[in-house]
């Protein structure tokens, strides 16, 4: 019930389930239906909920529980959502598959283990998948969908039909890689920029322009294959004019940084300027950061239904 979980209650409840948040201790649910409930209501009140549904008849679909078998007992779907370590998870899920009936499905939010170190050896192995939400799942839709080699196809089908009918925007991965693919996309864009501060070719503060106020633009609405479909006449074209001048390019980058020495304080020097490092500012800067993608969300909307 940590805020990944609490943002898929949200998610399900908002589409019309019955969700029962699951954790160990009786004052994190009471905190985290506290939280829901705040939320719910700003977003009521601000005209950005999600659903047909109102804030109070969302709120009466989701119910806490401290006791593991007793909450998922009439489950269709089980989303885990504890801390990213794989023992823990494991533990989890060898409990779950001793009391999971052989119809439900068990899920994981993890953002980067992988589904044979997860779920190998269980025994409903078959109905076991891993359904990544992009933090926070509330405001951004996608979710990766990544199969353990033993998954059931139709254990994926199933998951790929929920994520739709909750409005979420799924992805299937036939197979399952290190990062899965969000993540090998993030870091590649990450490494770079390091690269390109850390040799001193441009600042943080104007290397986070180039993504917000350039390439970010375009990537809110189309991703980087459609971006060179409609640079040039179509992909081919794209490929015959500037493929030449990307090897030549991509032949330059260096190696995979380490992430530490001079660069960390440069980029943490001057991000903390702009943000210092204090839970108030950080949370206020969080806040504004998931209106501006409640914002985003809401256009996208009215832009697909134009």
């Amino acid at each position: 019930s940590g805020l990944i979980g609490r943002s898929w209650a949200m998610v399900f409840a908002a589409a019309g389930f019955k969700v029962k948040l699951y954790d160990i201790a009786q004052q994190q649910l009471t905190s985290a239906l506290e939280n829901i409930r705040k939320q719910m209501k700003e977003m009521e009140k601000s005209g950005v909920l999600k659903g047909a549904l109102s804030a109070e008849q969302q709120l009466a679909l989701i119910s806490v529980c401290t006791d593991l078998k007793a909450a998922v007992e009439g489950a269709t779907f089980i989303q885990e959502c504890t801390p990213e370590n794989l023992e823990l998870k494991k533990k989890i899920f060898s409990q779950l598959d001793l009391i999971a009936g052989d119809s439900v499905i068990l899920s994981s939010s993890t953002s980067c283990l992988l589904p044979s170190k997860l779920f190998t050896g269980l025994k409903h192995v078959k109905q076991c998948i891993v359904s990544h939400p992009v933090n926070p799942p509330y405001f951004v839709p996608l979710v990766e969908i990544v199969p353990h080699p033993e998954t059931d196809p139709s254990t994926t089908e199933r998951t790929y039909a929920l994520m739709k009918k909750i409005g979420q925007s799924p992805v299937k991965l036939s197979r399952e890689i290190e990062g899965f693919v969000l993540n090998r996309l993030q870091y590649a864009v990450i490494s770079e920029a390091w690269r390109l501060v850390g040799e001193g070719v441009i600042s943080p503060t104007d290397l986070d322009l180039v993504m917000s106020d350039g390439l970010g633009m375009r990537y809110a609405f189309i991703g980087p294959l459609e971006t060179m479909h409609l640079n040039a006449e179509g992909v081919s074209n794209y490929c015959e004019r500037y493929a030449e001048g990307m090897r030549l390019v991509l032949n330059t980058f260096g190696p995979v940084p380490e992430f530490s020495g001079e660069t960390v304080q440069k980029v943490n020097q001057a991000l903390s300027e702009k943000i210092p490092v204090v839970p108030k500012v950080l949370d206020a800067r969080r806040k504004w950061r998931d209106e501006c993608l409640t914002g985003l969300a809401k256009l996208k909307t009215q832009m697909k239904s134009d």
